[in-house]
């Protein structure tokens, strides 16, 4: 099976990244580079930009990858890339980069679902930090009694429920291993927006950052979480469908009428309702002023930082955003454990970009504390896009010799666990 090295390149939305893993268990080295600044100013991401960015960063990313692994394409068994969902464009990039790559070395090529691979980044977390722990005691001579615990309370071969909640996407899968790969069973998902996608929007309304999550959670703990009373009324089956998926922009990569209803997640309602709040209580002069003080004015700094954004937000600005941020987390946690309990799950998986998020990561634990239910996260840089976890995600394909062919191509709206 040679090293076990694999090349990963994803480029899925708006980061181009490459990393190597040896055997979907150490990251030997993880490169991203963002379009944050190319697509602030905008307020989200500019598809054809996107494309033009990836097309310049693909070559020197997947160089700077390889130099901090320390390995040449001489030394790789297999290289892998996100195929879907995404931007078509943008996808576009990585694959043609990658299939050239293979077919120069003639090695194989992998094709990974991106939500697969958020799914991953929580795996890899617990490998390397297995490994690391088990390091120690092998240094030490002395067993770590915590890392023995952390084993035999934490296997690799556990089923779990995962949540993969970003800017694109907000689903739920039980995921199961089974010889060495892994099955996934959707058991819930948003019918409309993800809660990213309000995050951001939320934010663009109030005068802030693209993206809206980074803002919103650094903000959010100067309010007050209980000013406003935002709520989410229970979603249900529109009698007129005759059990027929809606035709939202979200359907197609995963229907939903064979869906519990009760772990169905729709952020379009909130994002509407601050909307009206914005409106009800003539927070629009305030917004546009604290767009151009931080980003589009002549006095506008090169990189607004959260103290300067924190300058032009009263209080009442301040408990929306803290209040919003709660309701968001508090039904995500509350489908989320919902969905643990019925289907009786041992542990619970919270990954994506909003699961770098620090009232979800604190509010989740917490639960899972009075549970007594396992909830893990991925790092903070493992959260967002990057390609270790693509590479994770293939080490069980690699094995499986599940290998695509040279006709591969992007599909955006690629569903995982029909």
């Amino acid at each position: 099976m040679g090293n076990g090295l694999i090349l990963a390149i994803e480029s899925s939305c708006d980061e181009t990244a490459a990393a190597v893993v040896e055997r979907g268990s150490r990251t030997l080295s993880s490169v991203v580079a963002s379009q944050i600044a190319t697509h602030a100013r905008y307020g989200g991401v500019v598809p054809e930009l996107a494309s033009r960015e990836h097309l310049r960063a693909v070559v020197p990313v997947v160089r700077a990858a390889l130099a901090q692994a320390n390995v040449t394409l001489n030394d790789l068994d297999a290289i892998a890339v996100t195929s879907g969902p995404g931007l078509a464009g943008a996808l576009l990039v990585g694959i043609t980069y990658a299939k050239a790559l293979a077919f120069a070395q003639n090695i194989p090529l992998i094709a990974v679902n991106h939500l697969e691979g958020h799914i991953h980044a929580v795996l890899l977390n617990e490998r390397e930090t297995s490994e690391r722990r088990s390091s120690l005691d092998d240094a030490s001579g002395v067993p770590d009694l915590a890392s023995e615990t952390w084993e035999s309370t934490n296997p690799q071969d556990e089923p779990a429920l995962a949540l993969v909640v970003s800017g694109g996407h907000t689903h739920l899968y039980l995921a199961r291993p089974a010889h060495d790969a892994w099955t996934y069973a959707l058991i819930g998902r948003t019918v409309d927006d993800a809660a990213g996608e309000a995050y951001d929007k939320v934010a663009k309304l109030l005068g802030l950052g693209y993206p809206g999550g980074p803002w919103i959670d650094s903000l959010a703990q100067y309010g007050n979480p209980q000013a406003v009373p935002f709520a989410f009324a229970q979603i249900k089956t529109k009698l007129h469908l005759a059990g027929k998926p809606p035709r939202t922009k979200a359907a197609k990569t995963a229907p939903i009428a064979n869906l519990d209803p009760h772990f169905l997640f729709s952020f379009s309602g909130i994002k509407t309702a601050v909307l009206r709040y914005v409106e009800l209580h003539n927070l629009r002069p305030e917004a546009e002023a604290r767009r151009e003080s931080l980003y589009t004015g002549p006095d506008a700094p090169a990189k607004p930082t959260v103290e300067a954004a924190l300058a032009t937000c009263d209080p009442q600005t301040l408990d929306l955003i803290a209040s919003f941020q709660h309701a968001v987390v508090g039904d995500l946690m509350k489908k989320t454990f919902a969905a643990q309990e019925s289907l009786g799950a041992t542990r619970i998986l919270v990954t994506g970009g909003v699961a770098a998020n620090r009232e979800l990561r604190s509010r989740f634990t917490a639960e899972g504390v009075r549970r007594n239910i396992r909830v893990a996260f991925p790092t903070l840089a493992l959260s967002t896009d990057n390609a270790a976890m693509i590479a994770a995600a293939a080490w069980p394909r690699f094995k499986a010799r599940d290998f695509a062919t040279s006709s591969l191509s992007a599909d955006p709206s690629l569903a995982l666990g029909r």
